[in-house]
């Protein structure tokens, strides 16, 4: 049986990979929320909240969250005499999306040559 590396990175050595997630950005609800953003350029609160499955209050805190971030804008207008909250995601927001992806992306390649491994021996 092996163990794993003790966690400690050798001179030169990249990080792990779980170092490297966002605790902002890897938030269940606020990945969805980055995530259902990047398919749009803009996109309405309500949509937001019926597409994660989310109440009014649960969708605010943490979009309050991701926009003190600078992650997200949120711009308020009407629709008619309807009030409206649009919705985008700011380039810092692409940028960390783009890299929490990436960290998961790692993780996966590190669990995957691990089962290999495993089911080889």
């Amino acid at each position: 049986m092996t163990e794993p590396s003790s966690g400690a990175p050798d001179a030169g050595s990249s990080p792990h990979p779980a170092t490297t997630l966002d605790d902002v950005v890897h938030q269940r609800v606020r990945l969805g929320i980055l995530t259902v953003l990047s398919e749009a350029t803009e996109c309405r609160f309500a949509t937001l909240r019926d597409e994660l499955g989310l109440t009014d209050g649960n969708l605010n805190r943490h979009l309050r969250i991701l926009e003190q971030a600078g992650l997200l804008q949120a711009t308020k207008g009407y629709e008619g005499r309807r009030p409206v909250t649009w919705l985008r995601l700011t380039r810092a927001g692409r940028t960390a999306l783009r890299a929490e992806v990436a960290a998961l992306e790692q993780l996966v390649s590190r669990i995957r040559t691990a089962t290999v491994a495993d089911e080889e021996s």
